[in-house]
Parts: structure tokens; C-alpha cells; sequence
């Protein structure tokens, strides 16, 4: 039988969870359930924040792009909900958001390199052909580029990992069906 994971209410959480709790409140409406559910921890939520804060040389659309490749990978319902409502706010069209999760993208030649390479990273742990990484290179990624897509990989699996564990329910639109 699976343990059952509530999302923790506000007063459940520690007081400086309790801060950040209300900050997200704040800026975003709401408090997404998958960010309380972090909050059990006593500090995994400030670190976790400080991780997908932190500078990048990626677009917000190329993050969007990864988030949705290694969601799909890691079967997270929850993060393709979400990150297909953040996709279409970074410029993606519903359409793209299936075209990237399908893992071969026609409508943006640099794009579906990026796409290739997260999906290769994401199901091979970072054992990738070579002809995917030149073609990551080729299409004008650099290597510190790279090393953004892996730290924004790392920040993907955190939140899917912690979804499928938990099962806490999907607060966003759900995305479509592949």
C-alpha cells in the first residue's frame, strides 16, 4: 500500500517555510502544491528555490524546453501540467509543448537539438553519443551551455522524483495526452 501525502497546510510547515510560503503566495496567486509538499523539509524548499533561481545562460524558453523533455521522461504528471502552462507564458505554442515532450522537434532547428540532448542526458544518465553532443554544438550551444542544461535537468528530477513519490495533487491544467 502507498503512504498517502497530504500537502502540508501553512501552520504545518516551519516558520522560515512559513515565510517562503507567503512569498510564493505573493508573487504567483497561489502556493503550487508540489512547493508546500518541499516545505516538510525545513530547508529543502529555500534551497531548492536557490537552485531554479540561480543565473543561466538559458532562455527562459530553453529551460521550459528541458523541463517539459525530462518531465516526459520521468512520466511526472504534475510537472507537465505545469511546465506546459509555463511553456505557452514563455512563448511556446501547445503544439510545440507536444512536438518537445514527443522528443523531435521540426519547428525550431536549435531548439530540437536542445530537445535531443536533454532527452538523451535524461534517459541515459549523462551517457550520451557523441553525434548528439556535436549536434548540441552545432547549433550554437557552448559548453558552459551544457553545463546550464544539466543543472536545469538536476532541478527537474528533483520536483518529478518528488511528485511521483508523493502523488500530491496536480494543481495546474493538466497537459494533453500524448
Amino acid at each position: 500500500m502507498k503512504t498517502q501525502f497530504n500537502v502540508p497546510t501553512r501552520e504545518e510547515v516551519s516558520a522560515d517555510n512559513q515565510v517562503i510560503l507567503d512569498q510564493l503566495k505573493g508573487a504567483l496567486g497561489m502556493v503550487p502544491n508540489l512547493y508546500a509538499t518541499i516545505a516538510y523539509s525545513d530547508t529543502a524548499l529555500g534551497n531548492y528555490l536557490t537552485l531554479q533561481s540561480g543565473k543561466t545562460s538559458l532562455s527562459k524558453k530553453e529551460k521550459e524546453v528541458i523541463n517539459l523533455v525530462v518531465s516526459q521522461v520521468n512520466n511526472c504528471e504534475y510537472c507537465l501540467a505545469a511546465h506546459t502552462m509555463l511553456g505557452k507564458m514563455n512563448g511556446l505554442t501547445e503544439a510545440q509543448t507536444i512536438e518537445i515532450r514527443k522528443g523531435d522537434v521540426a519547428f525550431d532547428q536549435k531548439l530540437g537539438a536542445l530537445v535531443k540532448l536533454t532527452k538523451a542526458v535524461s534517459e541515459n544518465r549523462g551517457r550520451i553519443d557523441d553525434a548528439v553532443l556535436n549536434q548540441f554544438f552545432k547549433a550554437g550551444y557552448t559548453k558552459g551551455s551544457l553545463v546550464d542544461v544539466v543543472i536545469t535537468i538536476a532541478d527537474k528530477v528533483v520536483m518529478n522524483y518528488l511528485h511521483n513519490l508523493t502523488e500530491v495533487p496536480v494543481d495546474f491544467p493538466a497537459a494533453p495526452a500524448l
